[in-house]
Protein backbone atom coordinates (compact mmCIF):
# COMPACT_ATOMS: atom_id res chain seq x y z
CA UNK A 1 0.00 0.00 0.00
CA UNK A 2 2.81 2.88 0.72
CA UNK A 3 6.36 2.47 -0.34
CA UNK A 4 8.72 4.90 0.94
CA UNK A 5 12.07 4.88 -0.91
CA UNK A 6 15.53 6.17 -0.15
CA UNK A 7 13.63 9.21 1.35
CA UNK A 8 16.08 12.26 2.64
CA UNK A 9 14.45 15.09 4.25
CA UNK A 10 15.81 18.42 5.94
CA UNK A 11 14.97 21.15 8.28
CA UNK A 12 16.05 24.28 6.41
CA UNK A 13 19.76 22.92 6.31
CA UNK A 14 19.22 20.12 9.41
CA UNK A 15 19.18 16.76 7.61
CA UNK A 16 16.19 15.02 9.75
CA UNK A 17 15.88 11.72 7.83
CA UNK A 18 19.05 9.58 6.01
CA UNK A 19 17.91 7.19 3.18
CA UNK A 20 14.33 5.94 4.81
CA UNK A 21 13.33 2.99 3.45
CA UNK A 22 9.91 1.59 4.72
CA UNK A 23 6.84 -0.47 3.20
CA UNK A 24 3.52 -1.39 4.36
CA UNK A 25 0.84 -3.69 3.47
CA UNK A 26 -2.58 -3.81 3.46
CA UNK A 27 -4.70 -4.44 6.61
CA UNK A 28 -1.40 -4.39 8.86
CA UNK A 29 -0.42 -2.28 11.52
CA UNK A 30 2.70 -1.49 11.45
CA UNK A 31 4.90 0.62 14.32
CA UNK A 32 7.82 3.07 14.24
CA UNK A 33 9.42 3.65 17.39
CA UNK A 34 12.68 5.70 18.36
CA UNK A 35 13.51 7.98 21.12
CA UNK A 36 12.61 11.95 21.23
CA UNK A 37 14.05 13.70 18.47
CA UNK A 38 14.46 10.07 16.15
CA UNK A 39 12.87 11.94 13.08
CA UNK A 40 9.51 9.68 14.27
CA UNK A 41 6.95 12.89 13.39
CA UNK A 42 9.12 13.82 10.84
CA UNK A 43 8.80 10.53 8.75
CA UNK A 44 4.90 10.86 9.07
CA UNK A 45 4.76 14.68 8.44
CA UNK A 46 6.81 13.81 4.70
CA UNK A 47 4.49 10.62 4.25
CA UNK A 48 1.51 13.27 4.43
CA UNK A 49 3.22 16.02 3.00
CA UNK A 50 3.44 18.36 5.45
CA UNK A 51 7.06 18.64 4.42
CA UNK A 52 8.56 17.85 1.40
CA UNK A 53 11.72 15.33 1.30
CA UNK A 54 14.74 16.70 -0.44
CA UNK A 55 15.12 13.12 -2.57
CA UNK A 56 13.20 9.71 -2.82
CA UNK A 57 10.27 9.09 -3.40
CA UNK A 58 6.74 7.71 -1.44
CA UNK A 59 4.22 5.51 -3.26
CA UNK A 60 0.88 5.02 -2.52
CA UNK A 61 -1.43 2.54 -4.44
CA UNK A 62 1.11 2.74 -7.06
CA UNK A 63 1.50 6.34 -7.28
CA UNK A 64 4.08 9.05 -6.69
CA UNK A 65 2.34 11.43 -3.37
CA UNK A 66 5.71 13.58 -2.78
CA UNK A 67 4.73 15.78 -5.15
CA UNK A 68 1.06 16.30 -4.24
CA UNK A 69 -0.18 18.83 -1.93
CA UNK A 70 -1.15 17.54 1.34
CA UNK A 71 -5.45 17.70 0.69
CA UNK A 72 -4.53 15.74 -1.98
CA UNK A 73 -3.24 13.01 -0.47
CA UNK A 74 -5.56 13.12 1.98
CA UNK A 75 -8.55 12.78 -1.00
CA UNK A 76 -5.89 9.56 -2.14
CA UNK A 77 -6.78 8.20 1.30
CA UNK A 78 -4.16 8.73 4.04
CA UNK A 79 -5.03 10.22 7.11
CA UNK A 80 -2.65 11.74 9.53
CA UNK A 81 -3.63 12.55 13.10
CA UNK A 82 -1.04 14.79 15.19
CA UNK A 83 0.50 14.48 18.29
CA UNK A 84 -2.05 16.15 20.77
CA UNK A 85 -4.93 15.96 18.35
CA UNK A 86 -5.33 19.74 17.81
CA UNK A 87 -9.31 19.82 18.02
CA UNK A 88 -10.91 23.10 17.39
CA UNK A 89 -11.31 23.88 20.96
CA UNK A 90 -14.55 26.50 20.32
CA UNK A 91 -16.00 24.11 17.90
CA UNK A 92 -18.22 21.80 19.16
CA UNK A 93 -17.29 17.60 18.75
CA UNK A 94 -19.76 17.13 16.07
CA UNK A 95 -18.62 20.43 14.12
CA UNK A 96 -15.09 18.72 14.62
CA UNK A 97 -15.69 15.36 12.99
CA UNK A 98 -17.77 17.39 10.35
CA UNK A 99 -14.49 19.16 9.16
CA UNK A 100 -12.48 15.80 8.85
CA UNK A 101 -15.35 15.22 6.45
CA UNK A 102 -13.70 17.44 3.81
CA UNK A 103 -12.66 15.78 0.60
CA UNK A 104 -16.24 15.93 -1.58
CA UNK A 105 -16.26 12.57 -2.15
CA UNK A 106 -16.59 11.66 2.20
CA UNK A 107 -18.44 14.61 2.37
CA UNK A 108 -21.12 13.46 0.39
CA UNK A 109 -21.10 10.12 2.64
CA UNK A 110 -20.40 12.61 6.54
CA UNK A 111 -23.47 11.18 7.83
CA UNK A 112 -22.92 7.08 7.27
CA UNK A 113 -19.47 7.85 8.36
CA UNK A 114 -20.29 9.81 11.32
CA UNK A 115 -22.44 6.64 12.56
CA UNK A 116 -19.26 4.32 12.16
CA UNK A 117 -17.43 7.21 14.22
CA UNK A 118 -20.09 6.68 16.97
CA UNK A 119 -20.25 2.98 16.95
CA UNK A 120 -15.98 3.03 17.61
CA UNK A 121 -16.68 6.25 19.86
CA UNK A 122 -19.96 6.13 21.80
CA UNK A 123 -18.55 8.82 24.06
CA UNK A 124 -18.16 11.13 21.31
CA UNK A 125 -21.62 10.71 20.48
CA UNK A 126 -22.88 11.91 24.24
CA UNK A 127 -20.34 14.75 23.82
CA UNK A 128 -21.41 15.33 20.32
CA UNK A 129 -23.14 19.15 20.62
CA UNK A 130 -19.87 20.18 23.82
CA UNK A 131 -17.22 21.91 23.01
CA UNK A 132 -13.88 20.72 22.30
CA UNK A 133 -12.45 22.72 25.08
CA UNK A 134 -14.73 21.19 27.39
CA UNK A 135 -13.34 17.43 26.83
CA UNK A 136 -10.56 15.38 28.97
CA UNK A 137 -7.50 14.14 27.77
CA UNK A 138 -8.79 10.66 27.06
CA UNK A 139 -12.07 12.01 24.84
CA UNK A 140 -10.23 14.61 22.78
CA UNK A 141 -7.76 12.32 21.70
CA UNK A 142 -10.72 9.94 20.66
CA UNK A 143 -11.80 13.15 18.88
CA UNK A 144 -8.57 13.83 16.79
CA UNK A 145 -8.98 9.78 15.92
CA UNK A 146 -12.78 10.44 15.01
CA UNK A 147 -12.21 13.48 12.62
CA UNK A 148 -8.88 11.45 11.38
CA UNK A 149 -11.68 8.79 9.94
CA UNK A 150 -14.35 11.08 8.47
CA UNK A 151 -12.21 11.12 5.48
CA UNK A 152 -12.98 7.63 4.92
CA UNK A 153 -8.68 7.26 4.91
CA UNK A 154 -7.39 3.65 3.65
CA UNK A 155 -3.97 4.35 5.82
CA UNK A 156 -4.27 6.34 8.86
CA UNK A 157 -1.31 7.84 10.49
CA UNK A 158 -1.04 7.84 14.02
CA UNK A 159 1.26 10.08 15.92
CA UNK A 160 1.46 9.34 19.62
CA UNK A 161 -1.93 8.76 20.39
CA UNK A 162 -2.02 7.80 23.72
CA UNK A 163 0.39 10.67 25.08
CA UNK A 164 -0.99 12.41 28.67
CA UNK A 165 -3.23 9.64 29.00
CA UNK A 166 -4.50 7.63 32.23
CA UNK A 167 -3.60 3.62 31.73
CA UNK A 168 -7.36 2.48 31.27
CA UNK A 169 -7.76 4.52 28.94
CA UNK A 170 -4.61 3.76 26.97
CA UNK A 171 -5.76 -0.06 26.89
CA UNK A 172 -9.00 1.32 25.31
CA UNK A 173 -7.01 3.17 22.86
CA UNK A 174 -5.01 0.17 21.35
CA UNK A 175 -8.23 -1.94 21.26
CA UNK A 176 -9.84 0.51 19.29
CA UNK A 177 -6.19 0.58 16.86
CA UNK A 178 -7.01 -2.99 16.37
CA UNK A 179 -11.00 -2.78 15.66
CA UNK A 180 -9.75 -0.07 12.83
CA UNK A 181 -7.05 -2.85 11.42
CA UNK A 182 -10.21 -5.26 11.64
CA UNK A 183 -12.45 -2.49 9.47
CA UNK A 184 -9.80 -2.22 6.55
CA UNK A 185 -7.81 0.78 7.80
CA UNK A 186 -4.48 0.02 7.57
CA UNK A 187 -2.44 1.61 10.13
CA UNK A 188 1.09 3.40 10.41
CA UNK A 189 1.42 4.06 14.31
CA UNK A 190 4.06 6.45 16.27
CA UNK A 191 3.75 5.21 20.21
CA UNK A 192 6.46 5.86 23.02
CA UNK A 193 5.10 2.76 24.80
CA UNK A 194 6.76 0.34 23.04
CA UNK A 195 5.75 -3.06 24.28
CA UNK A 196 1.90 -2.26 24.02
CA UNK A 197 2.65 -0.99 20.50
CA UNK A 198 4.81 -4.04 19.64
CA UNK A 199 2.24 -6.78 21.21
CA UNK A 200 0.04 -4.65 18.69
CA UNK A 201 1.20 -4.23 15.48
CA UNK A 202 2.23 -6.43 13.17
CA UNK A 203 5.46 -5.50 12.20
CA UNK A 204 7.85 -2.38 13.20
CA UNK A 205 10.84 -0.30 12.40
CA UNK A 206 13.61 1.18 14.98
CA UNK A 207 14.48 4.54 13.68
CA UNK A 208 17.47 6.25 15.44
CA UNK A 209 18.86 9.47 14.49
CA UNK A 210 17.22 9.39 11.14
CA UNK A 211 17.61 5.95 10.06
CA UNK A 212 16.39 3.25 10.10
CA UNK A 213 18.12 0.79 12.59
CA UNK A 214 15.95 -2.25 12.24
CA UNK A 215 12.78 -3.85 11.23
CA UNK A 216 11.02 -7.30 11.60
CA UNK A 217 8.35 -8.59 12.85
CA UNK A 218 7.29 -7.11 16.29
CA UNK A 219 7.31 -10.68 18.08
CA UNK A 220 10.84 -10.84 16.83
CA UNK A 221 11.84 -7.28 17.94
CA UNK A 222 10.16 -7.65 21.47
CA UNK A 223 13.40 -10.45 21.90
CA UNK A 224 15.41 -8.32 20.48
CA UNK A 225 18.24 -7.51 22.90
CA UNK A 226 18.80 -4.20 21.74
CA UNK A 227 15.43 -3.21 21.43
CA UNK A 228 14.90 -4.30 25.28
CA UNK A 229 17.68 -2.70 26.74
CA UNK A 230 16.84 0.80 24.96
CA UNK A 231 13.31 0.94 24.80
CA UNK A 232 12.02 -1.51 27.20
CA UNK A 233 13.94 -1.25 30.58
CA UNK A 234 15.41 -4.62 30.23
Amino acid sequence: MLEVIHVNTFYGKIQALWDINLQINAAEIVALIGANGAGKSTLLKTISGIIRPSSGSILFLGKRINNLATHEIVEMGISHVPEGGHPFPEMTVRENLELGAYPYQSWKQKNDTLKEVFQIFPRLKERQNQLARTLSGGEKQMLAMGRGLMSRPKLCLLDEPSYGLAPKTVLELFQVIKTLRDRGITILLVEQNVKRTLETADRAYVIENGRIALEGKSSELLQNEHVKAAYLGS
